[in-house]
C-alpha cells in the first residue's frame, strides 16, 4: 500500500509495511467471501494480497503504471487492476459492483475518492486509511472547527467514525504525518436519493454545502451569495434559516447535514 505525497513529486510513495495493521484492517472490515471490494492505491500489494485471500473479488485502482505488474500478480484471477486516476474514474462502471471499500488511500486524493464512492456507488461499508487531519474532518461533529464540506456530505449518507489512530511508523519511508482508519456505513435511517425531487437533487445539495463553506468566516447566506453573485439567494436563505429555527446570520458549521437538504427544498419551493 502507498501514500502519495502532494506536489511535483506526486508519485513519491510511502509503503505500508506493518502486517499487524493489515490484520486490524481485515478485522474491522469484517471481510468475507461474498464481498466485492474496491481498493484504491495498491502500492506493493500488502493489503491487496489479504483482500484477495479473504474476499470474493477485488477492484484495484492504481495510477502508477510502474506498480502494475506486481499488483496484477497479486490479484491473479481474483480481481481486476484498473490503471487509472481514481479521482476522475467512473466508479459507477465497476462490474461487478463493489460492496465494500478497503484501502490505504493516497494523501492527495483521499477525501475526493471517499466522497466519489459515497455518491457514485452502492458501497455499503468503508474502512479506509487517511491522513489524520482529513479523517477527523469526515467524522467531525456539527459546530466543531473541523466540521466542513467532507463532514456534511459524508454524514448526509453515512454513519462516520474514526476507528483507530495509526502511527506514521508503519510506513517506509516514514511520512511526516500520522493517519487514522476511518469507518463509514451507509445509513438506513435517512433515505437519500437524488431521484427524490422533493428533497432536492444530489448535485444541488452538494453545491449548496460547498458554497456555504466557501467563505467560512462569513454567514452562510452571505457566503453563498458571494460565490453565486446573487443577492437574491442571500435573502431567500436568510428567510429559510429563520423558518428552520436558525438565526438569519448562522454560519455553515451550525447546520447538520439534514438541514442542508431542508434548505435546498425551501430554495426550490
Amino acid at each position: 500500500m502507498s501514500r502519495r505525497k502532494t506536489g511535483p513529486r506526486s508519485l513519491g510513495q510511502n509503503f505500508l509495511v506493518d502486517q499487524n495493521i493489515i490484520d486490524v484492517i481485515a478485522r474491522l472490515a469484517a471481510l468475507n467471501a461474498d464481498d466485492v471490494v474496491l481498493e484504491v492505491g495498491g502500492g506493493e500489494g500488502i493489503l491487496t494480497r489479504r483482500l484477495v485471500a479473504d474476499t470474493g473479488f477485488v477492484h484495484l485502482i492504481e495510477v502508477d503504471r510502474g506498480l502494475a505488474d506486481g499488483l496484477s500478480a497479486a490479484l491473479a484471477d481474483r480481481g481486476v487492476l484498473h490503471v487509472a486516476d481514481a479521482a476522475s474514474y467512473d466508479m459507477g462502471s465497476l462490474d461487478p459492483a463493489p460492496t465494500k471499500m478497503v484501502a490505504n488511500l493516497p494523501y492527495g486524493v483521499g477525501a475526493t475518492v471517499v466522497l466519489k464512492t459515497v455518491f457514485e456507488t452502492g458501497i455499503d461499508e468503508w474502512v479506509v486509511m487517511l491522513q489524520k487531519e482529513v479523517g477527523e474532518r469526515f467524522a467531525a461533529s456539527v459546530g466543531s472547527p473541523a466540521y466542513g464540506v467532507p463532514s456534511v456530505l459524508a454524514q448526509l449518507v453515512c454513519d462516520v467514525k474514526v476507528l483507530r489512530q495509526i502511527s506514521r511508523n508503519v510506513f517506509r519511508p516514514v511520512p511526516n504525518v500520522d493517519s487514522v482508519l476511518l469507518g463509514l456505513r451507509r445509513r438506513t435511517d435517512f433515505e437519500f436519493s437524488p431521484a427524490e425531487a422533493s428533497r432536492g437533487s444530489s448535485r444541488e445539495i452538494r453545491k449548496l454545502v460547498q458554497d456555504s463553506f466557501a467563505h467560512r468566516r462569513k454567514a452562510l447566506a452571505k457566503s453563498v451569495s458571494l460565490v453565486r453573485g446573487d443577492n437574491g439567494v442571500r435573502d431567500r436563505l436568510r428567510e429559510s434559516l429563520v423558518e428552520l429555527g436558525f438565526p438569519d446570520d448562522a454560519r455553515a458549521e451550525r447546520l447538520a447535514p439534514e438541514d442542508y437538504v431542508a434548505l435546498v427544498d425551501r430554495l426550490a419551493g
